[in-house]
Formats: C-alpha cells, sequence, structure tokens
C-alpha cells in the first residue's frame, strides 16, 4: 500500500481504496519512501477531538477535485501497529488531518461529504462524470479486474518494500 501511495504522490491510503477489505490505512506526511515516518494504524478509533481548522484537502480516489473541509486539529488514535504493537497517541497539525482523511475512507466517507452544501453543489456535477467515466473504464477492462489490480499492489509492494 505505501508503494501505491508513493506512486500517486499521496500522503495516505486506506485498505478499501484498493479494494482490500480491512479496517487499515497507512500515512507517511512528507508522501516520500526517504523521509517521513512511515505509520500503519490497523483497527483505528479516534476520541477527544480539539480545535477546528478549515483546509483544502484533496483525495488520490478522487483526482482534481481539491476543497476546503473543517476538521479538529487534534485527535487521540487508538490503534494497532502493523506489528500488533498498540498506538494509544494524540495527534496534531497536518499529521492529524490526514489521520482523519484516511479514518474517513475505512467509515465510508468521503472527503467531499464533509464539504459545504453550496461548495458541494458546484461539484456535484464533475463527480458524477467522474463516476461514470470510471465505472466504463472499469467495465471496459482498462483499469482491470480486482485481481490484476491485486496483483499489481504485490508487484508494487515487492518492488518498493
Amino acid at each position: 500500500m505505501f508503494a501505491l501511495m508513493y506512486e500517486a504522490n499521496g500522503v495516505g491510503l486506506a485498505a478499501n481504496q484498493v479494494d482490500l477489505p480491512f479496517q487499515l490505512f497507512v500515512v507517511n506526511e512528507k508522501a516520500d519512501p526517504n523521509e517521513g515516518e512511515e505509520l500503519v494504524f490497523i483497527n483505528p478509533v479516534i476520541t477527544k477531538p480539539k480545535g477546528r481548522e478549515s483546509k483544502e484537502e484533496g483525495c488520490l480516489s478522487i483526482p482534481g477535485i481539491h476543497e476546503s473541509v473543517d476538521r479538529p486539529t487534534s485527535i487521540h488514535v487508538s490503534a494497532y501497529a502493523l506489528d500488533g504493537s498498540p498506538i494509544d497517541q494524540v495527534f496534531d497539525g497536518m499529521l492529524a488531518r490526514i489521520i482523519q482523511h484516511e479514518f474517513d475512507h475505512v467509515q465510508g466517507t468521503l472527503f467531499v461529504d464533509r464539504i459545504a452544501e453550496p461548495t458541494f453543489k458546484q461539484i456535484d456535477g464533475i463527480l458524477e462524470e467522474f463516476e461514470i467515466d470510471f465505472q466504463a473504464l472499469q467495465a471496459s477492462g482498462k483499469y482491470g479486474t480486482n485481481q490484476e489490480i491485486a496483483a499489481r499492489l504485490k508487484e508494487l509492494e515487492d518492488k518498493f518494500c
């Protein structure tokens, strides 16, 4: 998953974004395998939100769309790391925002679900076109089957990990 995230210049990626049925996401605030810290969150729970800040967000699942999203500036996360050790930590700033964005994915929420209604109405048509285009490409086989995508994921993991 880190390899796919880096390939797309992302800072986070949730398992369900690559059709994996896990409550799991990966994060590296620097979007670079040689910089920053690679974090894995399994079965995350977010509590104790503090502060509020509105900042622009984008998403690897919806390329080209960037909108302002209001989120807490500080959160407490309970989860498990890849090695099974518990995570029980407060995160602040941009890292807190990234974690919340990825947590939303595993909960079935996209960042566009959190933007103000007037703004959402402005991009609703774009989102509908994106979905239609994606479904057409997927049906044509251009994006490949789930098995092909899984094989590609394995190939990238072998290459980068």
